[in-house]
């Protein structure tokens, strides 16, 4: 693992997060070589390009990460347009929420590039690679195309900077400069249409300056409150600020339903509900997710494999059907069934009750709210009947008392630690808090997460050989996207 790589996410904010894959195909049109020396030259390209992206890395980073950040869009805007709008060349699928946003916008990217489309993919926070958050047909950006957009981009970054500091306002943002440098790889690609998720909020995120076909809610809950408000209509009022044209919508809270019902009527839009427009009808555990069927807007699907754990992750399979639909055929005739069911198999979706290593067996999950948390529970109990030592480190504006006392009934013990983003907060504090939720004798501190990792497994290999009959105990390390990136490195993952 490239050092650059290791630390590229320690600034980020934490929504959800996934993206794990080899390199894109080249964002240039190529003559018409054989396959091999195409290869050979992306290869080489990208062996040259590895050189520089620490570099570029360290300069993107410098600037105020996503969690810090005004309420407006002139800078990207700004951006865009001397750009070009790069931003308006492709079709986009726009998707907000609180959870399961890029759960979401990856079964929808998946379903698309099975039907043929040259797709585009821009999701946060990335676990390992900054260059996962930009993704062409399904696989991250190359280092070399990373570059050639960000020898682009830069120039105008610089520009719109030395505007905004002129005006008495800041540099634009870490987020703000990855988001335009991913409309601008799309627009390069070309891509046919962009699945493009949400940072924070909705209303004044940097990506809410595309005109996009589909928006795509997810289930809003409270995360982030010291941004988006104290409030669920408050937190829903901001995500509803994506809601465009047509809009599929997520299980919500009655109060959240009903914000999002004014947005719509506000925006002319047309609104389809899970639950009432589209639902999961069954769902069975299966070897390596579950077998689903659906009503969809405009058709039943049966006995689709779904390669993600959980009932949270049916739903989100069936928002991102009802987007594709309305995308394709404007919800007038169903999908392909079995171009459907290879789109939904293939999608996959790191960090998200992730099995990373076995014997013992450890899991990561990237929850980190206590609605993640809520639906991590649920599909651990229907699926892992294993006994379970957690590892857990929070950041620090988190709800960890809420954290923990959603996972305290499915943990023998749990190792407290943190990660190395500098919002993590401190494992001795954060043990305070486990030790008022699960009693003394079922917690450990251990600073270093290297070592937390191993006494976490260590407990688990113990617990296992003391029964010899039993299933097992495995690891459920949690709490933080930066937490489950870092043992999933640890543990030589992605």
């Amino acid at each position: 693992m490239g050092r650059c790589t290791y630390h590229g996410w320690v600034s980020q904010d934490e929504d959800d997060a996934d993206a794990i894959g080899g390199e894109a195909l080249p964002l240039r049109p190529v003559p018409p070589v054989s396959e091999q020396r195409r290869e050979a030259a992306v290869t080489e390209a990208d062996r040259l390009a590895e050189g520089h992206l620490d570099q570029v890395y360290r300069q993107i980073l410098a600037r105020a990460p996503e969690h810090d950040f005004e309420p407006t869009l002139d800078r990207v805007r700004a951006a865009c347009e001397l750009l070009g709008q790069p931003q308006l060349t492709y079709q986009v699928i726009h998707v907000a929420g609180t959870n399961g946003k890029t759960s979401t916008a990856r079964i929808a990217e998946s379903l698309l590039r099975a039907h043929g489309l040259r797709t585009g993919l821009f999701t946060s926070p990335h676990l390992t690679s900054m260059r996962e958050r930009i993704a062409l047909d399904g696989q991250p950006i190359s280092p070399a195309a990373f570059l050639d957009a960000w020898a682009l981009v830069s120039q105008v970054v610089d520009l719109v900077d030395q505007q905004s500091l002129a005006a008495g306002g800041p540099r634009m943002s870490f987020f703000e400069v990855l988001t335009v440098l991913g409309f601008v790889a799309f627009s390069d690609a070309p891509v046919d249409v962009a699945v493009i998720e949400v940072g924070m909020g909705g209303t004044w995120d940097a990506t809410n300056v595309v005109e996009s076909q589909v928006q795509v809610i997810t289930p809003i809950s409270r995360d982030h409150e010291q941004w988006l408000g104290s409030t669920l209509p408050e937190i829903a009022g901001e995500k509803a600020g994506i809601v465009r044209s047509q809009v599929v919508i997520g299980r919500q809270e009655p109060e959240v339903a009903e914000v999002l019902e004014h947005a719509v009527l506000a925006a002319g839009a047309g609104a389809f509900w899970e639950d009432t427009d589209f639902e999961v009808l069954s769902r069975q555990p299966a070897v390596g997710g579950q077998v689903v069927s659906l009503r969809s807007l405009a058709g039943e699907y049966r006995e689709v494999l779904v390669p993600l754990f959980g009932a949270h992750q049916a739903s989100n399979a069936a928002c991102a059907v009802a987007a594709v639909e309305l995308l394709l055929n404007g919800a007038e005739s169903a999908l392909g069934g079995e171009v459907l069911a290879e789109g939904v198999e293939a999608a996959r979706s790191p960090g998200r009750l992730e099995v990373v290593a076995s014997a013992p067996t450890v899991l990561v999950d990237a929850a980190h709210n206590v609605a993640g948390a809520q639906a991590l529970v649920e599909a651990v109990r229907e699926v892992f009947p294993l006994g379970l030592v957690g590892l857990v480190g929070v950041l620090a504006d988190k709800d960890a008392e809420g954290i923990l006392g959603v996972l305290e009934p499915v943990l023998d013990a749990v190792v407290i630690s943190r990660s190395t983003s500098p919002r993590a907060m401190d494992p001795h504090r954060l043990g305070e808090v486990a030790r008022e939720v699960f009693g003394e004798d079922r917690v450990e501190v251990v600073e270093r997460l290297d070592a937390a990792l191993a006494r976490a497994m260590e407990l688990a290999a113990i617990a296992t050989g003391e029964d010899p009959g039993a299933l097992g105990t495995g690891v459920l390390a949690t709490g933080s996207v930066t937490l489950a990136a870092e043992v999933r490195i640890l543990l030589g993952v992605g």
